[in-house]
Order: structure tokens, then C-alpha cells, then sequence
């Protein structure tokens, strides 16, 4: 067919072998679905313009942080002082110290205006025991642990005086129980007499062989005193594993009298065993305050050679012994003045 036989106000496309309806459909969908599948929600739109060009370098969606929350914190009330943050590490070390330090400047102020004040009044009065006035026999001893003893060794020294406390409690009960043994069995007359003898010599001779020489270690931070006090508690704790055991004939309610006597009498023989559980206690408290007391000797400084020193300070001191020895050395002079002659 010729040019001229064509109609000119026909769609030039109209018969087009692609024109078709569900073709261009198809198309369509499918450029559709292209797009879906290319489409970035996260990327900036101006990015994905620029990504469509050809030629143009494409970058990453970069997502910005969102912002923390700030940190909860308490309102403060307007005009009061913010609190000091807690010391960590060495202050806290040092703030330590120094409150110790503060403490121990404060008791030795404390112990000097004592006894000023002592001083002013006469100086100390023997308050131990504690005695009527109208009582023929006055104090032998000032004791204030509060004054005389320094704060980190206060409890130690106090324990001790409860324990001599308790040792003469149980020399009573000790008598009490040989009484009562002698009563039912009138042949235990030597234990009877013996316990008489524990609680009478033993109550006095503690307090000042070992009690008074423990608490004047820790007043003045004698050597010497300690060397005594551990010499003569050794022995008391000998003595108190003796009575524990009460061999008869002793004078001591112990674990072999009271078996004896739980035989015959069911009453005292309890009593006994109770006692004996007494001087038990004894013994294991008083092996505690050795070990404890010698482990604070440690610390002190004191040494042997500090108590040969203060011994031999004490003697030469002693008026006494001054007077003893001018009258020896006068009298050696005189005898080789004579010889001479």
C-alpha cells in the first residue's frame, strides 16, 4: 500500500504488534515491582536521585543516633549545700586516721584535766577496795581504769579484772562445796581446811601478784611488770589445772572429788560437778587472756632487756635500798680504814 492510501488523522501506533492492551499492562506491573524492590525507606531522598544518574558515586544510608535521655536525678531543694562525694581509696584512709588521731588527742586531754584536777586536790586517794569510811581499814590501791589505762587497751585490762573476779567467786563456791562435803563425810575435815586456805591466801595474792602487775604493765608500759605478770599467771594457770582436776585431799571441788562423791550423794555430788565446771572455765579463759595479753606485749616494745633496766632503775631508787647500801659502803670503808691502822 502506498503512502497516499494511509488516513493522516489515525494513531500512527494503533496497529503496533506491542500496543496491546494486557501487554502494556504487563509493563507496566513489572516496572512496578522493579521500583518496589530498588526502594530504600532509610536513604535520603536527594541520595536516591543522585544514585539514579549514571556516573554519580552512591554513598550509604547513614542513620543518625538518637539522643540519650538525661539520667534521672533528684530535684535538690534551691539554696541547700550539695553533699560531699564519699572518699574513695587513700582519703578515705587518711580521713580514717585522722579521726583516730582526734580520738586519742581528745582522752589524752581528757586524762591530762584529770589529774590536774587530782593534783589540785591532793593527789590521788586510794579508792580500792571499796570500804566504808567508818570501816577500821582503809584502800590499798587507786585504781580507775577510765584515768590510767589508754583507750586501745581499757577492754583488755577490764576483761582481766572480771576474770579475777570470777576466779574469787569460784574459790567461794569451792568452800561452799568442801562444806558440804565435810558435812555429809565428816573424814574430808583436810579438804575442808584446805579450800579455807585457797580462798583466803589466792584472793589477795591474785589481785596483786597478777592482777596489779598486768594493770600497771598497760599504765605505764612497764617490761618489767609484764615479765612478772607472765611469770605468775604461768603458775596460777598450773594451779587452777589442779583444782580442775581435785585430787582429794586438796581442798578442791574438781572432776575426781565430785565422782567420788556422785557415788554416795547424788545432791552434792552436782554441786561438785558444777564447781568443777567452774575451775574448767577457768582454765580455758585464762589461756585466752595469756595469749591475748602476750600478743599486745608484742606490739608495745617491750623487751627483756628494757625490763633488766627498769628493774635495776627501780632498786637504785628505792629509798631503801639507798640507805642499805651507804651503810654497807660505810661500813667497808671504816673495816679497810682499820686495817690500814
Amino acid at each position: 500500500m502506498s503512502a497516499y492510501d494511509r488516513n493522516p488523522f489515525a494513531d500512527p501506533e494503533l496497529n503496533h504488534p506491542f500496543q496491546d492492551s494486557s501487554v502494556t499492562q504487563a509493563r507496566q506491573t513489572a516496572a512496578a515491582t522493579a521500583a518496589l524492590d530498588e526502594y530504600n525507606p532509610f536513604t535520603d531522598s536527594k541520595t536516591t536521585t543522585m544514585a539514579a544518574k549514571p556516573g554519580v558515586p552512591t554513598q550509604p544510608a547513614i542513620m543518625k543516633p538518637t539522643e540519650e535521655p538525661p539520667l534521672y536525678s533528684q530535684p535538690r531543694t534551691q539554696g541547700a549545700p550539695e553533699p560531699p562525694p564519699p572518699p574513695t581509696g587513700g582519703a578515705g584512709e587518711l580521713l580514717r586516721r585522722q579521726e583516730e588521731l582526734e580520738r586519742k588527742a581528745a582522752e589524752l586531754d581528757r586524762r591530762e584535766r584529770e589529774m590536774q584536777s587530782l593534783s589540785a586536790s591532793g593527789g590521788r586517794k586510794k579508792n580500792w577496795p571499796p570500804l566504808p569510811d567508818k570501816f577500821p581499814v582503809g584502800p590499798c590501791f587507786y585504781q580507775d581504769i577510765t584515768v590510767d589505762i589508754p583507750v586501745e587497751y581499757q577492754k583488755t585490762v577490764k576483761i582481766m579484772y572480771y576474770l579475777w573476779m570470777f576466779h574469787t567467786g569460784t574459790l567461794l563456791a569451792n568452800l561452799v562445796g568442801c562444806l558440804a562435803w565435810f558435812c555429809v563425810d565428816s573424814s574430808r575435815g583436810m579438804d575442808f581446811g584446805m579450800a579455807i586456805l585457797w580462798f583466803l591466801l589466792f584472793t589477795p595474792c591474785s589481785f596483786v601478784c597478777w592482777y596489779r602487775p598486768v594493770y600497771g604493765a598497760f599504765r605505764s608500759d612497764s617490761s618489767f611488770s609484764f615479765f612478772i605478770f607472765f611469770f605468775v599467771y604461768v603458775c596460777q594457770v598450773g594451779v587452777y589445772v589442779v583444782q580442775t582436776v581435785g585430787f582429794t585431799g586438796w581442798g578442791a571441788c574438781g572432776w575426781i572429788s565430785a565422782l567420788v562423791v556422785l557415788n554416795t550423794n547424788v545432791a552434792i555430788g552436782a554441786l561438785m560437778i558444777l564447781i568443777a565446771a567452774l575451775f574448767t572455765s577457768l582454765v580455758v579463759m585464762s589461756l585466752i587472756m595469756f595469749k591475748k595479753v602476750h600478743a599486745m606485749y608484742r606490739t608495745t616494745g617491750a623487751s627483756f632487756q628494757k625490763a633488766q633496766q627498769e628493774f635495776a632503775t627501780e632498786v637504785m631508787s628505792n629509798k631503801t635500798v639507798q640507805t642499805a647500801a651507804a651503810s654497807a659502803t660505810s661500813r667497808a670503808a671504816q673495816g679497810a680504814f682499820r686495817e690500814q691502822i
